[in-house]
């Protein structure tokens, strides 16, 4: 598997690629999450320094809290990023990569927050708020 990886948004309005390996996937099930995707986030990172994008006049940021903000394509909707300030690294969503993505879902954080028209059965680990030593915004900022 390459460490190169390339994706888009629905649009196509932005399109970006990667350099380097791919961290796990994480499922959050915040309240913010749920609210921007209608489920839950599913987000690999990589450190912005190899992050390269096309389009980025089309990308809108909202300050979702004191210390994060989303990206999100301006054309579509669709989401795309999330970055907290100052990160050397940015989330970003793993249903834009183009596949074969060579990922997995490794986790969920938010449990308690989820939405109550779904469970979760994958047999996956839990986590009732966030995991230590990820940077988070939480289901109250």
């Amino acid at each position: 598997m390459t460490d190169e990886h390339t994706g888009a948004c629905l649009c196509g309005g932005v399109r970006f690629k990667t350099h380097g390996k791919l961290r796990e996937v994480v499922a959050c099930h915040c309240s913010q999450c749920r609210k921007q995707t209608g489920l839950y986030y599913a987000a690999t990172n990589v450190p912005i320094a190899n992050l390269v994008i096309e389009g980025e006049e089309a990308i809108t940021w909202y300050r979702a809290s004191t210390f994060a903000r989303r990206g999100f394509c301006k054309t579509c909707g669709s989401a795309l990023f999330w970055a907290a300030d100052g990160a050397e690294e940015i989330s970003i969503m793993a249903g834009l990569f183009d596949q074969p993505t060579g990922v997995e879902i490794s986790y969920h954080i938010y449990c308690a927050d989820k939405g109550d028209y779904y469970e979760i059965t994958d047999g996956l680990p839990q986590y009732r708020q966030g995991r230590p030593g990820l940077a988070t915004a939480g289901s109250s900022d």
